[in-house]
């Protein structure tokens, strides 16, 4: 996935979607020294129904069936995940923090209808769904949404910041430092794509047909001149 460059300074979100919930870090200062604010755990799903958590799921591997269920525990996704995330960003911002954008990290970029398996059809439904939650929460508040596929985002950020995969993952370490509790992977992959829209960072649109998916390619880095 190829990047291009826009100018951008403030505060950026970042988010690593997973099934029922997500990953949601703060970060503000620059792209060459960001500082990591806060990092939560939102809930996508609401704890009171738990087949919410996976609703395109009847069991292990076996597809819900079309019907007033799955339509029941998708809108109450919809519902409780939207809330979850506008309540989070009306938080930042009523403490001040201008937000000038979100970065989600999401496990495909495939369309489900496009895929042939049915398990993994249900899988990519699910995260669909709880990607497009967070998506649409937060540009009603304003906010541009970037999206990265998850095992796209070093590359794409070594190329765009000209650092090293490893390197990035040393400076991502550090910047966990100040993290209260684990500083987990799902954190880090939020924190660097908050930090490439800190940066001004944009992904290209990405093709990807489950036999191959886009090249990342190398942008002029945010410092460069």
């Amino acid at each position: 996935m190829a990047l291009i460059r826009e100018g951008h300074s403030g505060a950026a979100l970042g988010f690593t979607v997973k099934s029922g919930w997500a990953s949601a870090v703060l970060i503000t200062g620059s792209a060459t020294a960001p500082c990591l604010i806060d990092v939560q755990r939102v809930l996508l799903s609401d704890p009171a129904v738990p087949d919410s958590r996976q609703p395109y799921h009847a069991g292990f591997g076996t597809a819900r069936e079309t019907g007033t269920d799955l339509s029941q525990l998708v809108r109450s996704v919809e519902r409780y995940g939207k809330q979850s995330v506008t309540r989070l960003i009306r938080r930042y911002q009523t403490q001040g923090y201008v937000l000038g954008g979100a970065g989600l990290v999401v496990g495909s970029l495939i369309e489900p209808e496009r895929i042939a398996n049915a398990h993994i059809r249900i899988h990519a439904l699910e995260g669909k769904l709880f990607r497009d939650v967070i998506q649409t929460a937060a540009v009603q508040a304003g906010l541009m949404c970037s999206m990265w596929r998850e095992r796209d985002l070093y590359a794409c950020a070594a190329g765009f910041f000209t650092q090293e995969e490893p390197q990035l993952r040393r400076m991502l370490a550090e910047l966990g430092r100040s993290a209260e509790g684990p500083w987990r992977a799902e954190g880090k992959a939020a924190a660097l794509a908050a930090w490439l829209v800190l940066a001004g960072a944009r992904p290209l649109p990405a093709i990807e047909d489950g036999r191959s998916a886009s090249r990342t390619r190398s942008q002029r880095s945010p410092r460069s001149g």
